[in-house]
């Protein structure tokens, strides 16, 4: 049965150099389509894809992302701040990896751009007030 599914993938520093969605093509049987990317040589890197394919070389693929020390999560869940919480205390800012949270200047306002947003999570816990918020 053909699947297709969209998931963010957090590439640790030691295999951004490596071909892995050349893999999940060849080895896999997979077809992507990159929605977003922010990867460079030695650093953490982020990628948003949509795959699709058949059910079992889908799981084979993604058990071989997880063999390679990327951290794989479905993207079905979405990002909401929440204006009347933040206290614009920019903590959010610097842990967003695709900037889709930024300081306006020069009102220091948090701004939240859900256009760059991949819905990663990474700002849902370093929020002291909760501001920002999953939905499921």
């Amino acid at each position: 049965m053909k699947v297709s599914h969209r998931m963010v993938l957090h590439f640790p520093p030691v295999v951004t150099g490596h071909p892995i969605t050349y893999r999940l093509a060849r080895d896999y049987n997979l077809v992507f389509n990159i929605l977003r990317a922010s990867i460079g040589p030695e650093e953490e890197g982020l990628m948003v894809l949509e795959i699709s394919g058949e059910e079992d070389d889908y799981r084979r693929g993604t058990q071989y992302l997880i063999t390679q020390g990327i951290r794989v999560q479905p993207l079905i869940q979405d990002i909401r701040k929440n204006d009347d919480r933040c206290t614009d205390c920019g903590a959010c800012v610097g842990i967003c990896p695709t900037n889709a949270l930024a300081l306006e200047r020069p009102s220091m306002k948090v701004v939240f751009d859900i256009d760059q947003c991949v819905a990663c999570g990474e700002c849902v816990p370093c929020c002291p007030v909760r501001a920002m918020e999953l939905l499921f």
